[in-house]
C-alpha cells in the first residue's frame, strides 16, 4: 500500500510549522525501521518521550495507520505494507540534499553512482520553483574534505570493510599500527565507517571497549559466524564521540612558543591551527603558543626555515637545531649532490 501524505496541510494547523517537520521525520524513520523505541525517537529529535506518543496520536488522527506497543520490545510502528509518497519538501531541504552529492565520500564507498541517480530521481519529484536552486546548488556548492598541504594517504579499498560492517556479524583485521611492519590479529564488533579529514576509520568495540582503525591499515577483514556484540543502546555516533573526544581532549606533554613573520602567518595556521593553545599574538613578528604530545611533533616547523623560531622549551629548540644540522651536512660541500667543480 502506498499512500501520499502531505503533513502541513491539516486543519486547524494540528501539523502546522516545526511539528510538521517533526512528523514528517517520524514517518519516514518508521519507514525504515520494523519498529522504533520512543525513547529512541526522542532522543532523536531532541523532544520528550511525552511528546512522541503525542505525536503518534496526531499521526493516527490525521490518517497513518501508526501505533505504539509498550513493554519492553515494544515500541512505535507502522502497519505492515504502509508506504507513503511523502511531498511538501521546502526550497532550502531541497538544496540541502544536493549539497550531498560534493560531500566527496561516496566515490570511495563504490555509490558515486548510486548518489547521483539517487539525486536525480528527487530532482525529477521536486516541485517545479525548487528545481533550479536544487540543481545550482550542486554545481556552486563544493565540499573537500581534505586538509590543505595534506600528505597523500595509500589508496584505500573500503569494498570489504564496507561489506563487512553491514554483515552484523564480528570482524577479524588483520591491522598493521603507525610504525610496525607486521599485522596484528583483532576479532572486533563494528559499529560502522567514519570519514575525518579525508581519512576513514573503522569504528568498532574491542574486549568491550571502543576503538578507532584507520582503513589504510586494515590488511585483510574476515566476517566470522559470530554474531555481533556491540553495547546496549550504543550507535555510530555515541562510539564515535567518545573517540573523538578522548583523541582531541589528550593532554599536551609539550607547550612551545614561537614567532612567526607576519606574511606567513596564514600558512602556519593553515597547516598547524589544530595544534594552537591560543590565539597568535599581534605584532610583527606574531608569538604564537602551540601543544604538541611530542618533541618530534615540532620537526613540522621546520619548512617555513627562518621565518619561524621556538622561543621554547629549549629542549625543541635543540631537537630542531640538531635535525637541522644533520641536513646541512648533508647537504653541503663534497657531498653527492655537490656542483661539479666546486
Amino acid at each position: 500500500m502506498c499512500f501520499p501524505v502531505i503533513l502541513n496541510s491539516a486543519p486547524d494547523g494540528m501539523l502546522g510549522g516545526v511539528k510538521s517537520d517533526r512528523l514528517l521525520s517520524i514517518l519516514l524513520l518508521l519507514q525504515t525501521r520494523t519498529r522504533v523505541p520512543a525513547a529512541e525517537l526522542a532522543k532523536r529529535l531532541e523532544v520528550s518521550v511525552r511528546t512522541i506518543y503525542r505525536d503518534v496520536d496526531s499521526l493516527s488522527a490525521s490518517g497513518v495507520p501508526v501505533y505504539a506497543e509498550r513493554g519492553r520490545h515494544g515500541g512505535i510502528a507502522l502497519l505492515p505494507g504502509f508506504r507513503t509518497d511523502v511531498t511538501g519538501l521546502t526550497s532550502d531541504e531541497a538544496r540541502a540534499l544536493f549539497v550531498l552529492a560534493a560531500q566527496g565520500t561516496h566515490s570511495a564507498l563504490g555509490l558515486e553512482g548510486a548518489i547521483g541517480s539517487a539525486l536525480r530521481k528527487v530532482m525529477a519529484a521536486l516541485p517545479a520553483p525548487h528545481r533550479p536552486a536544487a540543481e545550482a546548488t550542486s554545481r556552486r556548492i563544493l565540499v573537500d574534505p581534505v586538509r590543505w598541504m595534506a600528505t597523500p594517504g595509500p589508496a584505500v579499498d573500503l569494498g570489504d570493510l564496507h561489506t563487512a560492517v553491514f554483515a552484523e556479524r564480528r570482524l577479524r583485521l588483520r591491522y598493521r599500527h603507525g610504525g610496525e611492519t607486521r599485522p596484528r590479529t583483532y576479532t572486533v564488533d563494528p559499529y560502522g565507517l567514519v570519514a575525518k579529514a579525508g581519512v576513514w576509520y573503522l569504528v568498532a568495540d574491542r574486549r568491550g571497549k571502543p576503538r578507532l582503525f584507520r582503513a589504510d591499515r586494515v590488511a585483510a577483514v574476515t566476517v566470522t559466524d559470530e554474531p555481533v556484540r556491540r553495547r546496549a543502546g550504543v550507535e555510530l555516533a555515541d562510539a564515535w564521540e567518545t573517540l573523538r573526544r578522548e583523541v582531541e581532549q589528550r593532554p599536551a606533554e609539550v607547550l612551545v612558543t614561537a614567532t612567526v613573520r607576519r606574511s606567513r602567518l596564514d600558512m602556519f595556521l593553515r597547516i598547524l591551527g589544530p595544534q594552537l593553545a591560543g590565539p597568535p599574538g599581534e605584532g610583527d613578528p606574531a608569538t604564537v603558543e602551540l601543544a604538541l604530545t611530542d618533541v618530534r611533533d615540532a620537526r613540522a616547523l621546520l619548512p617555513f626555515g627562518a621565518d619561524v623560531e621556538v622561543l621554547t622549551p629549549g629542549s625543541v629548540r635543540e631537537d630542531l637545531a640538531r635535525v637541522a644540522a644533520a641536513v646541512a651536512e648533508r647537504y653541503g660541500g663534497g657531498g653527492h649532490g655537490a656542483a661539479p667543480g666546486s
